[in-house]
């Protein structure tokens, strides 16, 4: 079932650059479809248009069915408690005031009226933190330090802990590993791809890195200067029908 649908859509800047050219895709439900490209090629911003922070220019993005390029901020409210993100550097994803549980609590104190949750349960704070900080493996007793007394892969653990809390239907990852030590990263991956099969997420998984998207992903996309160039089952990646710059990509991690 379609969950995310993108069709024709188009972005440019305020110079008038096209950032985003006529981008169609989809994306099923309890699926990672992967997004890899070089930097500048539009990838951030085709995550901060779906993600409703930015405007497009033209197209039409539908998230459950929904249209949602037209609605307001009040309109939009009901979605966005499904419509989560994990961003590439956790230290500015956190407020440097609030203690690690106050962060974690935040979503539920806004939208939790709204969630109809199946794997989490709601008795009281103290609980639902626990249960949240057990999902990502951490251990309790972070959830009362402040984020500067974690580590970068601790910090990025809490981020996804506070993505997760409200079991919302797509999870934006932007880069999610770029800013983390290599044993980090393959840690991470394998805790989002744990979490993305026992919660029934489904990921938009962006990346620079074609070895971490593929290792994430049932279906992958290729973007260059704004445009999807190559789109493919992960089984498919190492078919001589990929676009020559896919094949380029491929060289880089074999």
């Amino acid at each position: 079932m379609t969950l995310l649908k993108l069709k024709n859509v188009i972005k440019s800047y305020s110079n008038g650059v096209n950032v985003l050219k006529d981008i169609n895709f989809s994306l099923e439900k309890k699926q990672c479809l992967g997004l890899v490209g070089e930097s500048g090629c539009g990838k951030s911003t085709l995550a901060r248009c779906v993600l409703q922070l930015d405007n497009i220019d033209g197209g039409e993005i539908q998230f459950n069915g929904v249209s949602l390029q037209d609605l307001n901020e009040r309109e939009l409210k009901p979605h966005r408690k499904n419509l989560q993100a994990v961003l590439q550097n956790p230290s500015s994803s956190l407020n440097p005031k609030l203690k690690i549980r106050e962060s974690l609590i935040d979503p539920y104190l806004q939208f939790g009226n709204q969630a109809c949750l199946k794997h989490f349960h709601y008795t009281n704070e103290e609980a639902f933190v626990t249960q949240l900080m057990e999902a990502v493996e951490l251990p309790d007793a972070l959830a009362d330090r402040y984020p500067h007394e974690l580590s970068g892969g601790q910090k990025q653990r809490v981020t996804i802990a506070r993505a997760i809390s409200l079991e919302p239907s797509l999870i934006v990852l932007d880069e999610p590993t770029s800013s983390l030590d290599v044993l980090s990263q393959a840690s991470i991956l394998k805790l989002l791809t744990g979490l993305r099969e026992e919660l029934d997420l489904s990921y938009l998984f962006i990346s620079h890195d074609l070895s971490a998207v593929n290792t994430m992903s049932q279906q992958i996309m290729v973007m260059r200067d704004g445009s999807i160039v190559d789109h493919f089952s992960q089984e498919n990646i190492f078919s001589e029908q990929r676009n020559d710059y896919t094949k380029e990509l491929i060289s880089l991690f074999e």
